[in-house]
């Protein structure tokens, strides 16, 4: 009785690319073999697809008709063990399938008489051999990157604002890539500021033209790369740190540190920015002063005209009338807000008081600077005993990435201090000016102009009762300058005023370095 044979050819698109195991080649093979063997082909069956499991469709097609036609096929042929399997442990467990339908496997150019108790130790080497050098293969691949990441290259496709480039000498590379790097840089700006919440700021850079989805802009704003840095994770002994990538960074490291605290609730809370209507600029800062919640605004029809009025919801029937509350507003206002005449007197002076201060900021500087050179000395250090042969290389680098990692972080600290520091000249100005913008359009009675502005004045909303205007806590920062302006006033005509010793007179009870930053900060946007 002749043997009938299912001929099995696979190969994968890397494997014809790189051993040329062609489909052409193993047919012409298989099918000599059974010319010689005097053995009948029933079917050949090509596949395309990875040897690491059985997961293949037409290997699953073929087990399907095998099941059907049962004792129609004697062999399954293929050239090699590896065009069989690459994984040892599924081989012998389809071994045993195929042997259960009366089917039995062979490789013709490694034939086994499984029969035989001793061929079964040639088998799981012919098994293991291709499964180990897919092991190798992918560990040399898992190495290779982390050396990459080590030196900070990003490989695989460009992230979201990049594109993929090749240098003149070959060498690969991401680059931002507009005007989508520009509507990034846009919205982390925005979500660092804390006015809008990330959904919105997404749809914002979505209409500026950015292209991603919502969960890709997440990964974005959490992802260090877009400031410059390569995360490396652990492995091993070796702990995650951060390294300086070779591609450009869109955004700068303090602002990435800055929106990280706003996502993880260490920046200030979200305020949502409210659209205002002109009879309404101060809807959404209001509270009900009989049940404390936020009033709203809605006109009502009188006889000749509509009238517009704040009014509570949800049962309270408290209401009044929008016009007179506006007014109450801005004659608080006017009152409230100092007059400005020299900025350059107020920045000068604020600055001061503010560096005076800010001790303990400029302590905590001194601080991280003297562990930085610490670290800096223990990694000099251990060059030195490397050179010497005091240590070995393996211990050497063991404690470079422990201490260039603590550097890493402590240099991350600094920046972040550095930022309050270095940028106060410049929020002041702004601050002043802004201050300006609203004492003007307050003077010419156009609320509606700084309802944007509200919130920041009074930080712990508005109570209008019995014609007057109540709130909890108004502005740090005006408040700062009216008791400037207060010492100013005391003084006699023609006295000068001792700029060194009026921060210390006029602090405000309470007054620390960083509120007073935030709060320079809230009065600017």
């Amino acid at each position: 009785m002749g043997y009938i044979a299912d001929i099995y050819i696979r190969v994968s698109t890397d494997e014809q690319a790189d051993k040329g195991y062609s489909q052409r080649n193993q047919e012409e093979m298989l099918r000599k073999y059974c010319l010689n063997q005097s053995i009948e082909i029933r079917d050949v069956i090509y596949e395309d697809h990875s040897a690491k499991t059985f997961n293949r469709p037409q290997w699953k097609n073929l087990i399907t008709t095998l099941k059907k036609k049962k004792n129609h096929v004697n062999l399954i042929l293929f050239t090699k063990w590896d065009r069989f399997s690459r994984n040892a442990g599924d081989a012998y467990q389809m071994i045993n399938i195929l042997r259960g339908l009366g089917v039995e496997p062979q490789a013709i150019e490694q034939p086994l008489d499984l029969s035989i108790p001793e061929n079964k130790m040639m088998l799981a080497f012919y098994l293991a051999a291709p499964e180990v050098e897919n092991d190798r293969r992918a560990l040399n691949v898992f190495y290779g990157m982390r050396r990459a990441k080590k030196e900070g290259r990003y490989m695989g496709l460009a992230p979201v604002a990049y594109e993929n480039k090749t240098s003149e000498n070959g060498k690969k590379f991401i680059a931002p890539k507009e005007p989508d790097a520009s509507v990034l840089r846009y919205a982390f700006k925005e979500i660092a500021k804390g006015i809008f919440n990330t959904e919105q700021v997404f749809k914002q850079a979505k209409e500026k033209g950015l292209k991603c989805s919502k969960n890709a802009f997440w990964q974005v704003i959490r992802n260090p790369l877009y400031c410059g840095k390569i995360f490396v994770p652990q492995f091993k002994d070796e702990e995650s740190c951060f390294v300086d990538g070779q591609h450009e960074g869109i955004i700068s490291e303090s602002l990435y540190y800055e929106v990280q605290d706003v996502l993880d609730g260490r920046g200030r809370n979200y305020r949502p920015k409210i659209k205002t209507i002109d009879e309404f600029p101060v809807r959404g800062y209001l509270v009900c002063p009989e049940c404390s919640k936020l009033l709203t605004g809605s006109k009502s029809k009188g006889r000749n005209r509509y009238y517009a009025y704040y009014h509570c919801i949800g049962g309270c029937t408290h209401r009044v009338n929008a016009e007179k509350v506006n007014a109450a507003i801005v004659e608080d206002l006017i009152e409230f807000l100092p007059k400005i005449q020299n900025r350059s007197f107020y920045e000068e002076t604020i600055s001061k008081d503010y560096l005076g201060g800010t001790l303990e900021v400029q302590s905590e500087k001194k601080e991280i600077l003297a562990e930085i050179k610490d670290y800096e000395d223990r990694l000099s250090h251990t060059r030195d005993l490397l050179a010497t042969r005091q240590i070995e290389a393996e211990d050497y680098r063991e404690m470079k990435s422990v201490y260039s990692s603590k550097i890493s972080a402590l240099e991350a600290k600094l920046n972040r201090v550095n930022y309050d520091s270095d940028n106060i000249q410049d929020l002041i100005k702004q601050g002043i000016n802004k201050i300006i913008e609203i004492e003007k359009n307050v003077m010419k009675g156009e609320l509606a102009e700084i309802s944007k502005d509200i919130g920041s004045i009074y930080p712990e909303k508005i109570i209008f009762s019995e014609s007057q205007v109540r709130t909890a806590r108004r502005n740090d920062f005006i408040q700062h300058i009216n008791l400037i302006n207060k010492k100013l006033y005391t003084k006699k005509n023609g006295t000068k005023v001792d700029f060194s010793t009026l921060s210390r007179e006029v602090g405000v009870a309470g007054f620390e370095p960083l509120s007073y930053l935030t709060f320079t900060f809230l009065i600017l946007l």
